[in-house]
């Protein structure tokens, strides 16, 4: 719970019943910075995330009880790659996201695995992530990719 938002929020596993909110989340959160790049496809934002769609590695962000947001976690490499981070417009800035962030990142670094995650050019998220220790790794005209190695536990 966070003080501000006085919600009540929870992590649990995804099923591929949760699919389609998690389409329709991408799809409105990720419109803004689509649109701003010229790249938004009314077909396409829904699409990539069905045919990505791992739900053994997805989790769904509950708060007060209904669906609020999923994130992603992919092992990849020996690494994990922090993917579909999504949580809902009105929910944002509250302190939920950093809350998930923190506990993730909490978990892989007591597993000493590096995170991998790549963000949109312009996007308010990567200050979230900078926040969180993530650096550029390296960027292209539409993507940005950061990079956190493990802190090592105490």
């Amino acid at each position: 719970m966070h003080a501000r938002t006085a919600q009540a929020w929870a992590l649990r596993p995804a099923t591929p019943d949760d699919l389609e909110a998690m389409v329709e989340l991408r799809a409105v959160v990720m419109r803004p910075d689509l649109v701003r790049l010229g790249r938004y496809d009314e077909d396409r934002v829904r699409r990539r995330m069905r045919d990505s769609y791992l739900p053994e590695h997805t989790s769904v962000i509950a708060v007060d009880g209904r669906f609020a947001g999923c994130v992603t976690l992919r092992p990849r490499d020996g690494d994990r790659w922090l993917e579909s981070f999504f949580l809902a417009p009105e929910l944002q800035g509250a302190g939920i996201g950093s809350a998930v962030l923190r506990g993730l990142l909490a978990r892989t670094d007591a597993e000493g695995v590096t995170v991998r995650l790549d963000v949109l050019q312009g996007s308010a998220a990567r200050r979230l992530y900078e926040r969180h220790g993530f650096v550029l790794e390296r960027e292209d005209p539409v993507d940005v990719f950061m990079v956190r190695r493990p802190v090592p536990t105490a």
